[in-house]
């Protein structure tokens, strides 16, 4: 099962739309923008369909910010980046200095209630494993299958062990797909 992000572009939706154009985006997406899904009958496969589409398109519009944010900052510091690795190696080194208004920007991301927070980041990662498995116990296994081989190469990327909050999260997340197959 291929679930790859789409590349390059913008997410506009409401409730019930995805409209997607092809743009590069740099734009701050606030916490109000964000994907909610509220699961109260089992969805269809449309809507399953729907849903990860908006959560492909939320999470590659959250991750250019993410990385305008760091390099706009890494610019500051005359440090170019090459590829997403890099910056990820870079970030993981601490050779670096942050100004306050990119602090404070990326402590509120990182909140409880942040979007990168333990607890949006490890909601967003479950129903989008929920949503793909279409509620299949086979295919949820792989889902966390998958997660968790996810998060083994995202620690290799760091290049050392990762920061606490990444571990909180996977946590978290083992603990839905825990809780998961017990209700299933």
């Amino acid at each position: 099962m291929n679930v790859n992000g789409i590349k390059n572009v913008t997410a506009e939706y409401s409730a019930t739309t995805v409209e997607a154009k092809a743009s590069v985006t740099t734009a701050t997406v606030k916490n109000s923008d964000a994907v909610v899904y509220e699961a109260s009958k089992k969805p269809t496969k449309a809507e399953r369909e729907a849903l990860v589409a908006k959560l492909k398109a939320d999470a590659e519009e959250r991750v250019a910010s993410l990385r305008s944010l760091v390099e706009s900052m890494m610019t500051k510091q005359g440090v170019a980046i090459g590829q997403a690795d890099d910056m990820w190696k870079f970030l993981a080194s601490g050779d670096f200095t942050v100004d306050a208004e990119t602090k404070a920007k990326a402590q509120e991301a990182i909140s409880e209630d942040g979007y990168w927070g333990v607890k949006q980041t490890s909601q967003r990662i479950f129903e989008f494993a929920e949503a793909l498995s279409g509620g299949d116990s086979e295919t949820m296994e792989k889902m966390k299958d998958a997660f968790i081989k996810g998060f083994k190469e995202a620690t290799k990327s760091w290049g050392k062990e990762l920061p606490s909050i990444s571990n909180d999260t996977y946590d978290a997340v083992m603990d839905k797909f825990d809780k998961w197959f017990e209700e299933n």
